[in-house]
Formats: structure tokens, sequence, C-alpha cells
């Protein structure tokens, strides 16, 4: 076992157990701070809280007598601490907090903390800035208000003085539109770290922001935590749940780490997506859980309209030491990719309860600069997946995701709408207790998947086996037990894919030119 320093604060360190485990660790070690016991963890990612700022420590960790490490290291300087309390903050859970929040913070020196501690605060927005430390104490809760008119609106598009451009604020679902800012909202700011073992909370239920939650109103619902054109943001420790819409949404930003979050959603939410970066650049999700009513985490570029002005796509990520359970899809890539996602990669995880694991969702009219290439699963277990991979290039939730133009399964010619899909790695993964299929493939035909590579896989199927829908698109019907289903792929790999219980073929292979086996 090999015990690593991931990030440390002023009061705060994250450490992590490298010893074989996903997410949880192989065994339960005992942390010891300068030599004294700190506590128990089963958690290969785990935070240290209660540390002092400019003080050195050293990390060790034992179990069965055995010490690993130690891990050395400085806690960061810190010139002040700014408690809400002291600007005028209750958290009682009935005043509005959010001006004095927003004071805090404004007021906040670099170096500095804003601290909020333990109480309920009830907020709308709250805007985050350059250089700032959010601290979330231990039974602190952000809790948020429900009524429209408490939030301001981003707008979409604002046109510039000369007529030439404009400047995005508001987005929904890939396209600039007006949407309620977020309960925590960034824009245009850098060096920000939001910690602590506190929460925030969207207080969303089907009686307010769920309720018709198709239809705009006065704007687009909000997100919970939403970044747009930032840099350098950290979140960490914290607990975030019953968001409005997607829960953490960063937009056209860079060098982020989500790390030992909990984003904890009702299965039965509405469009309520984990952790959804769009046209992002180098992300890190790292010891993360995520439960939610949608996708738990979504890599997204934008519809075609916004990929054609910025062709920004969502590139350099890795998501490692996960739990996902009980939402739609593991991981998902789209719908709104029509900038392409590169160079992502997933290893070390489990996924539970979810219908699908790996999930890609594109169509006919995403763009030409939407390409899908290396992307990677590697290191994953699954148990009660629906269906352990569905890549589909037919998904029809768009206004016009049902017409001839996207369904039809006959090629058309290849034109500035068509996207593609390159290469695909599944390695080293073992999916149990399957109900749908192992896999569901389909490329189109006009543009088929170039490479797509299964190594070291085991799938497994229920007993009881349930019925059900592997793709949304025209022409899946509803089955159980398939095996690899595949369509429209240049080169399929298969290297020791064992498939066992399965009815019928265990691969179902349709306008594949190349089929490598070991």
């Amino acid at each position: 076992m090999e015990l690593k320093l991931v990030i440390k604060t002023g009061r705060s360190a994250v450490v992590e157990f490298d010893d074989g485990g996903k997410y949880y660790s192989k065994e339960e070690y005992t942390l010891l701070i300068n030599g004294e016991e700190y506590g128990k963890t089963e958690k290969v990612v785990t935070t240290i809280y209660g540390l002092k700022p400019d003080t050195e420590y050293k990390i060790t960790a034992v179990y069965a007598g055995k010490e690993y490490g130690p891990v050395e290291f400085k806690t960061d300087y810190e010139y002040v601490t700014l408690n809400v309390r002291e600007f005028g903050a209750y958290g009682d859970g009935e005043h509005d907090d959010t001006n004095a929040i927003q004071c805090a913070i404004m007021a906040a020196p670099k170096d500095s903390r804003v601290l909020v501690p333990e109480g309920v605060y009830k907020i709308s927005s709250i805007f985050l800035k350059d250089n700032l430390n959010l601290e979330l104490a231990k039974g602190a809760v952000l809790s948020a208000f429900t009524e429209r008119n408490k939030f301001p609106i981003l707008p979409g598009q604002i046109e510039t003085y000369d007529e030439k451009d404009y400047y995005n604020l508001g987005t929904w679902e890939g396209n600039p539109l007006d949407m309620f800012s977020a309960i925590v909202c960034g824009i245009n700011c850098s060096n920000v770290t939001i910690t602590g073992e506190g929460t925030i909370d969207g207080c969303t239920t089907h009686d307010n922001w769920w309720k018709n939650c198709k239809i705009r109103n006065t704007a687009w619902r909000p997100r919970l935590f939403f970044i747009n054109n930032c840099s350098n943001v950290t979140m960490h420790g914290i607990t975030v749940q019953n968001s409005p819409s997607w829960t953490i949404h960063p937009y056209f930003s860079k060098h982020l780490k989500f790390i030992d979050v909990k984003i904890l959603n009702p299965a039965n939410s509405h469009n309520t997506d984990g952790l959804d970066p769009e046209s992002c650049q180098d992300v890190l999700v790292l010891g993360t859980y995520i439960s939610v009513g949608d996708d738990c985490i979504a890599i997204k570029s934008g519809k075609i309209y916004m990929a054609q002005k910025e062709k920004t796509p969502t590139e350099d990520m890795t998501v490692r030491q996960c739990c996902m359970r009980d939402g739609h899809g593991a991981v998902t890539v789209g719908s709104e990719i029509a900038a392409g996602v590169k160079d992502v990669h997933i290893r070390d995880c489990m996924f539970m309860n979810t219908d699908r694991g790996l999930r890609v969702k594109t169509r006919r009219g995403r763009g030409k600069l939407s390409v899908l290439d290396d992307i990677s699963f590697e290191n994953i277990d699954m148990d009660n997946v629906m269906t352990p991979f569905v890549v589909n290039s037919f998904y029809f939730c768009d206004p016009d995701g049902k017409t001839e133009y996207v369904g039809t399964k006959k090629a058309l010619p290849v034109d500035d709408r068509t996207p593609s899909i390159k290469s695909l790695t599944f390695k080293d993964i073992n999916a149990k207790n399957c109900h749908v299929a192992g896999a569901y493939i389909f490329g189109l035909p006009e543009s088929k998947v170039e490479k797509l590579t299964f190594e070291n896989i085991n799938f497994s199927y229920a007993k009881d086996a349930k019925p059900g829908v592997a793709a949304m698109m025209l022409g899946c019907d509803e089955a159980s037990r398939q095996g690899l289903i595949v369509s429209n792929v240049e080169k399929l790999i298969l290297k020791n894919v064992n498939i066992e219980g399965c009815d019928g073929e265990a691969i179902v292979a349709d306008n594949v030119d190349k089929i490598e086996r070991d």
C-alpha cells in the first residue's frame, strides 16, 4: 500500500490509500497525525479536517501493526478568517442570509478563509470571486430558497456594443439561453476552493423546481453549482443535494478538481445530473460519490450553434476512485457534444444500480466538430447495471429527435452535420447481474465507430433479469439477457471477453468491417 497526498489547504488535507481498492479501501486504516490517532477510514480517498494553517504535519496509516507513509506537508498560510456570523448571518433556517454571506465573500482578502459555521443559512444565489477559500463547517447547511422571484437571471446572450458578437452567461441543454442563477455561482473567476464537511441543499421538490420541469418559466431552472469561464476551482469534502437541475455544471472552464464530494438527488428527480463539465479542460473527479435522478456524470460540449462559434471540446478529464449508483448512466458522453470530447479516462471505479455504465448519446445534427476520441474505461466493477456499455448514435431526445433524418438506419451522405466516434476502449471490467444486454453499440452507417476495444471483460446476468430498453433510439425494443450487440463499427477488438448466462448468441455483429479475437 502506498499513502499519497492529493491536495492540502490551510485547514484540511486529502490523502489516498493506493491498496488496490475501488472507492472503498481493501482494509480499514488508522490515521495518525504527528503521531496521534486521528481516526479510522475505509475510503481510498479521505479528507482530514481540523488542521491549523501554516503548520507542518506528518500523516501515517496503520493496519495490522504495520505503518504506511509518512506523508509530510505544510498547510497553506492563512491571513484572516471571516466568519459569516460576524457579517450578520443568522444561520437559524429562517432569515435570509444571502447578503451577509455575500458581504463576507466580497470583503475577503487574498489568503483568507470565509467560514460558514454550524447552522442552516437560507440563501438564494451567492457569487464567488477570485482567490476565495470558502469553508462550510460540519453541520453548516446553505439551504436554498425555491421562489423564482428571489433569483437573478443570467441572460443567454447580451449583444456587444459593436453588434458583432455577444456575451454569453446563461445556458440550457447546450444552447445560450436565459437561466436562473445557480445557488452557488462563479463568473470569470479563478483560484477558488470550496471545502468542508457542510452541505449545499437546493431544497428542490416536485412542488417547486421539479414541477412542470420541461416548461420554461421566466427563465430555465438554475443549477446548484455553476461556473462560467473560471479556472483553478477546487471543491472537496462537501455534500451537494436536491438540485433544481444539473447539480454541478462547469462551463467553458479549466483546471478543475472535484474531490471527495457527495452528490445526492432522489432517483425520481428530473434532469438532476451529478456533474456535467461542458467545454472544459483539465478536469479531475476523484473519490466522489454520486447518486442522482439522471446521469451521474455527463460530459458535454454544447449543441452545434455553440460548437461552431466557440470550437471548444471537453478534453483531458480523469475520473478515478468514484462510486456511482442509481443514475441513468454512470458516465455519459453527450448528448450535447457538438464540439467533441477527447482524452477522457475513467478507472478504478464502482458502478451500482445504474441503467448504463458507459452511455454515449449522439445523433446526426451534432456536426463535424463532434469528434469523440481516446475515451477509456479501465478497472471498473459494475453490479446490477442494466446495460454496461451503450453507444447510441440515434439519440432521439431532442425536438427533432424522432425525424427521419435522425432515426433512419440507412446510410446518409456525410456532411457538416455528421458526428464521428473514433476510439473507445474498455479494459479490466467485471459486470455482474446485468439485465438487458452486455453492450449495445450502434454507430452511424455512414460514419462508423472507428475502433472499439473490449479487453479482459467479464459479463454475467441476473437470475431474475428484468427486460428493458438499452438505448433511447427508434427501433430499440425491450429485451433481456442479450450479449454484445454491435452495429456499424470499422474495427472490433475482443480480447478475453467472457459472457455467461445470456440468451441467444453472445456476440451479434452487423456491418462490422473487421473483428479481431484472441
